[in-house]
C-alpha cells in the first residue's frame, strides 16, 4: 500500500487577461458566458468565463475582432479569488438611489435616499456598469407609483429592486440565465421593501402580462433581435427604456423601435439609455 499523500485538488477558473479593454471590447463580452470580470486597472482586466470551452471561443472571437490587444488565456485557482477582487466594491449614487454591497451601505437614510443592498455575484449589476446606473437614472424620471414594470435580462434583479422601491405595484424581472435569477432573489431577501416576481426563462417563449413599464438593458444586437418581443410587451402609453447599446449602435435600434418617440435620451462614456413611448400615446 502505498503511504504516500495526494494533494487536493484544487478548483481552477478558466480566464483572459486582457489589456488594453476599450468600450467596444466591454461591448462584446457581453455575447459570452461570462461569470466575472477582476478589473486589475481600468484598461486591464481578467475576464472569468463559466467553461474552458467559452473561454477559448471568446478568445478566439476577441483576437480576431481586436487585433491590437493581448487576450492571455490563464487558469486561475479558486483561492477565493471571488471574495477578493470584489472586496474594494463601495457604494454607488445615482440620483435619490445608492446601490451598495452589505459592507458599505449607508447607515443613514433620512434625507430620502433609497438604499438598495446588493450582494456582488459573478457578473455585471452591482450598480457599477454605465448601463446601470443609466436605467436607474431613466426609472427615476418616471412615475412609477401604481404602475407595472417588466425588467428583461434582470440580472442581479437591482433595476427590478429600483422599480418597486419607487412605487412600482407590480413589477417582474426575467433572465435566460438560472444562476442570474437565483443571485436576483438573494438581492431581493436582502430589500425588505421590495416586491418582485423573478422568473427563468426566454421571454420570446414566456407568456407575461403587458407592462406600464419596460425595461431592457441588453446589448445593441440583442435590442435589435427582439425589437418586436420587447415593444409587444409594452401596454398602450408604456414606456420602454432601453440600455446596453453602445453610441456606434443606436441608429440600428431606433430603427428597429420606428414606431416609437424618444421621449429622453442619455449617455455615459459610449454607452447610450433610450427612454421611448409609443407615437400614439
Amino acid at each position: 500500500m502505498s503511504t504516500e499523500r495526494s494533494e487536493p485538488l484544487v478548483r481552477s477558473w478558466p480566464a483572459l487577461d486582457i489589456h488594453p479593454v476599450s468600450e467596444l471590447l466591454q461591448a462584446a463580452l457581453v455575447d459570452y458566458d461570462v461569470t466575472a470580470v477582476d478589473e486589475r486597472a481600468p484598461d486591464d482586466w481578467r475576464v472569468f468565463f463559466t467553461s474552458a470551452r467559452e473561454r477559448d471561443r471568446a478568445g478566439a472571437a476577441l483576437r480576431t475582432e481586436f487585433p491590437d490587444i493581448t487576450v492571455q488565456s490563464v487558469d486561475v485557482p479558486d483561492e477565493n479569488w471571488a471574495a477578493r477582487s470584489q472586496a474594494s466594491l463601495r457604494a454607488v449614487r445615482v440620483g435619490a438611489i445608492v446601490v451598495a454591497p452589505p459592507w458599505d451601505l449607508p447607515r443613514d437614510s433620512s434625507d430620502g435616499t433609497i438604499r438598495i443592498v446588493v450582494e456582488p455575484s459573478m457578473g455585471f449589476g452591482t450598480g457599477h456598469h454605465a448601463t446601470t446606473r443609466l436605467c436607474l437614472a431613466a426609472l427615476q424620471r418616471l412615475d412609477l407609483k401604481e404602475r407595472s414594470v417588466l425588467d428583461v435580462g434582470t440580472g442581479s434583479g437591482v433595476l427590478a429592486i429600483a422599480a418597486s422601491l419607487l412605487g412600482s405595484s407590480d413589477v417582474t424581472g426575467i433572465d435566460d440565465d438560472a444562476d442570474a435569477v437565483a443571485s436576483a432573489q438573494k438581492n431581493l431577501e436582502l430589500n425588505a421593501g421590495a416586491n418582485v416576481t423573478l422568473l427563468a426563462g426566454d421571454l420570446r417563449s414566456t407568456r407575461l402580462p403587458a407592462a406600464d413599464v419596460v425595461v431592457a438593458n441588453l446589448t445593441g444586437g440583442l435590442l435589435v433581435a427582439a425589437a418586436g418581443t420587447i415593444q409587444s410587451m409594452a401596454t398602450r402609453g408604456g414606456r420602454l427604456i432601453l440600455s446596453g447599446l453602445m453610441a456606434s449602435e443606436e441608429q440600428d435600434v431606433l430603427v428597429a423601435f420606428a414606431g416609437w418617440i424618444v421621449e429622453h435620451r442619455s449617455d455615459e462614456d459610449e454607452w447610450v439609455a433610450l427612454t421611448l413611448r409609443g407615437a400614439n400615446s
